[in-house]
């Protein structure tokens, strides 16, 4: 049996010509008319582009049901933030202001202290108010107790109560009398004793009495004594009646000059729900410690040292309104706060404690609010990586979303780890829209891990990097950079400046079609093309000043790329710009030093041998390969097994390298170079080196785009240039990146001038 032969395609194939200069780099140019300077240009409110973003902003917060919260992910700089507030405070405007909170004692439950909602601004009117009626009150009741009336009916009951206690004394004085017993009064109380003609019979005389006498007189003591105890008893109950009547009196008269007073706070304050309770209960209060009252005035009290260390430290602290939410920036619409340093206790609150001779003590005026309290009604702000760095801030904040309450505690009692609570506030109804700013990495992180996350933020605002570039989008950023000009006092930007400004940004997205939405990173530029401007005296920022502080920002990150060339010049790493070398070509790497990205050529030899087909990885080998490098080598060995060796086997081992390396090569641009170097080793036929070759490629021989197609070309074009450009310098790259050229003007006119070429290629045949 004869096996079917698969037939081999051989296309045509045509080698592309050398790309002309002008599909090199996408210029930016404004009709003249448009404007000259920044200064003719009118500002822009919005940031251009992230329409998709936007849109998820407005459902989010337009969504009142629970959970509707939101996460805004993306890189930093892309403006998430001032987008956001820009659209928060739009519709914040026009909502209601939130109510304001206060903590109240419980006269009752001390420890349970009661949280109290009143209307917008009228928490902090509360406070003063009690404040100035305490003060009244602490005027008003010494002098009650000062005045004449009081005195005199005071008097009045003290004079009664000793008139009964005489009264009871006076007739056991007189029943023992006419016992021959005398009722004495001493230092220490009363006593009973014998006497005869006035005078206590003294114990010889009394022994000295007839023996019925003695037993006479003491049963009469015995009996007397018993008598006398009932009336002491009688004198103290008295006494304690004495007392109640002038605790009666002195809360009888109280009272009316406490209802005079709070009557204002009654008639203002009545109809908010449980203050009418409250000032009742604090009524009450008042009337049961009026001494504190009293004492204020008349210097009793003892030691203050002591009364310091005392929970009557501050007696009139039981009084006063703990403002939780109230102390708000302007009464017009919905809070809309940011909370940089999202703790644990910023967000939630926490109970303060005041240190009194080695002791912790609290009350319900050490209650302090976070920021979850002042966005309540309104919206809060918060990053998330910050969120999760803080211990228990994101399970507190899980917590009080989806309780959907407010309540005051410390870490250690929200973990079960504190036994004892010092006091317990009623929680405080929550009622926000939270939105948290993250990379997409941290998004996803959450979504997969935490089971609580999708259920508690429903809605995600994703921020592009990048914005399609067309002319309506190149004047919108014209209108942004006269924007950030004006709000920060720049000087004007010329049109020239303008268009190499977005002609950057453009370079920054490593696409020629698209402009970077980095507002950050173009706010540098502006900004150091403006310190170069006004440095040399000019009053206007030119394409000139913009270049200046392009050049500057690569000068200060390129030590290392300048050294890497110097080493190529110098020999120490192996690369030929010239000539020709069977299983050797040049390829484009691709590395960075922080936000700086350079490129680099690198020598890729390979070698072939009689074997069984294995094509082996060096770089694999030694552990210094990535997944996707490797892959890569992978794919190519599938390309070459189904290209050549369709039929049978090929009978050729091969080997591949990347010359001079010591770090780990991952990515897959090298492919197409690779796949170059392997044929030239197998087919024995040279490959000219003034070339260097970037680009992926698929099992079908189909080269793929790469990234930083733009840094590779220079990287190249440096090392060639400083050696001498001859005309046949060149680089080959994958046709699908043409699009992505923003290369520099040196590149350019170099090309333009017919000493630099690239080719752009879509097959490996070609």
């Amino acid at each position: 049996m004869t096996a079917r032969k698969r037939p081999v395609a051989k296309p045509a194939v045509v080698v592309p010509a050398p790309l002309p200069a002008d599909r090199l780099v996408r210029r930016c140019s404004f009709d003249p008319a448009a404007f000259q300077t920044t200064a003719d240009l009118a500002g822009l409110d919005r940031i251009v582009g992230q329409d998709r973003a936007r849109e998820a902003v407005r459902f989010a917060i337009g969504v009142a049901s629970p959970g509707y919260n939101l996460f805004v992910l993306g890189s930093p700089g892309l403006g998430k933030r001032t987008l956001v507030r820009e659209v928060l405070e739009a519709r914040a405007r026009n909502e209601p202001p939130p109510d304001d909170w206060v903590h109240v004692n419980n006269f009752r439950q001390p420890h349970r202290p009661w949280s109290v909602r009143l209307p917008h601004g009228m928490g902090v009117r509360l406070k003063t108010d009690m404040a100035r009626t305490i003060e009244d009150l602490r005027a008003a009741v010494p002098s009650l107790f000062e005045s004449d009336e009081y005195r005199n009916r005071a008097e009045q009951i003290g004079a009664e109560t000793v008139e009964h206690q005489d009264a009871g004394f006076q007739a056991l004085g007189a029943e023992s009398a006419g016992q021959g017993i005398g009722l004495l009064r001493t230092p220490s109380g009363f006593s009973l004793a014998p006497v005869k003609d006035g005078e206590v019979i003294a114990p010889d005389d009394y022994r000295k009495l007839p023996e019925a006498e003695r037993d006479r007189i003491d049963a009469a003591l015995a009996d007397l004594q018993v008598k006398l105890q009932k009336t002491i008893r009688h004198a103290q109950q008295l006494q304690q009646e004495g007392r109640a009547r002038l605790r009666e009196l002195g809360r009888e008269m109280t009272r009316s000059v406490v209802e005079m007073l709070l009557d204002p706070l009654r008639h203002t304050y009545g109809e908010v729900p449980r203050i009418g309770e409250y000032l009742a209960a604090m009524q009450d209060d008042i009337l049961e410690n009026v001494d504190l009252f009293r004492r204020t005035a008349d210097g009793e009290g003892g030691n203050e040292l002591m009364r310091f260390a005392t929970a009557e430290a501050a007696p009139f602290t039981r009084f006063e309104v703990n403002v939780i939410v109230g102390d708000h920036d302007d009464g017009a619409g919905a809070p809309v706060v940011v909370e940089d340093n999202p703790t644990h206790p910023n967000l939630i609150g926490r109970i303060e404690f005041v240190a009194r001779f080695g002791t912790l003590a609290t009350d319900f005026s050490q209650i302090r609010g976070g920021a979850l309290h002042r966005a309540n009604g309104g919206y809060l702000l918060v990053d998330a990586y910050k969120l999760l760095t803080q211990p228990f801030a994101w399970d507190a904040v899980k917590r009080a979303l989806s309780g959907g309450e407010l309540k005051p505690e410390s870490a250690g009692q929200s973990l079960g780890l504190v036994s004892t609570v010092a006091i317990e506030p009623e929680p405080i109804p929550l009622r926000l829209k939270m939105v948290l700013f993250g990379e997409r990495e941290l998004y996803y992180l959450l979504s997969q891990f935490d089971p609580d996350f999708e259920e508690l933020f429903k809605v995600a605002a994703d921020f592009g990097d990048d914005v399609e570039r067309t002319p309506d989008t190149e004047m919108e950023f014209a209108r942004m950079i006269a924007t950030q000009a004006r709000r920060e006092s720049l000087p004007p930007f010329d049109r020239a400046a303008v268009a190499r400004v977005i002609e950057q940004t453009a370079r920054w997205t490593g696409d020629a079609e698209r402009l970077s939405a980095h507002i950050e990173g173009l706010g540098d530029l502006m900004r150091e093309a403006a310190f170069r401007c006004v440095d040399a005296g000019g009053g206007i920022v030119g394409e000139r000043d913009v270049q200046a502080a392009i050049d500057a920002r690569i000068r200060r990150s390129n030590r290392i790329p300048e050294r890497l060339r110097e080493m190529m010049l110098r020999g120490e790493l192996l690369l030929d710009t010239s000539g020709a070398r069977i299983g050797q070509i040049n390829g484009l790497s691709v590395g960075a030093v922080g936000q700086h990205a350079f490129g680099f050529p690198v020598r890729i030899t390979a070698t072939a041998r009689i074997g069984d087909g294995d094509v082996t990885d060096i770089q694999r080998e030694v552990q210094l390969s990535g997944p996707i490098h490797a892959k890569g080598v992978m794919i190519l060995a599938a390309y070459l097994a189904d290209r050549y060796s369709a039929e049978r086997p090929h009978a050729v081992s091969a080997s591949l390298v990347f010359e001079q390396t010591y770090g780990e090569v991952d990515g897959d641009s090298a492919s197409v170079a690779e796949a170059c170097a392997l044929l030239s080793a197998i087919g024995g036929f040279p490959v000219k080196q003034c070339w260097a070759i970037t680009g992926s490629m698929n099992q079908h021989g189909v080269v793929q785009p790469i990234g930083g197609v733009n840094d590779k070309i220079e990287g190249y074009f440096d090392i060639c240039a400083r050696r001498g450009l001859d005309g046949e310098h060149g680089v080959i790259i994958p046709s699908t990146n043409v699009a992505h050229l923003m290369l520099r003007e040196d590149v350019v006119a170099a090309v333009a001038a017919g000493k630099f070429r690239i080719h752009a290629v879509a097959t490996i045949d070609e």
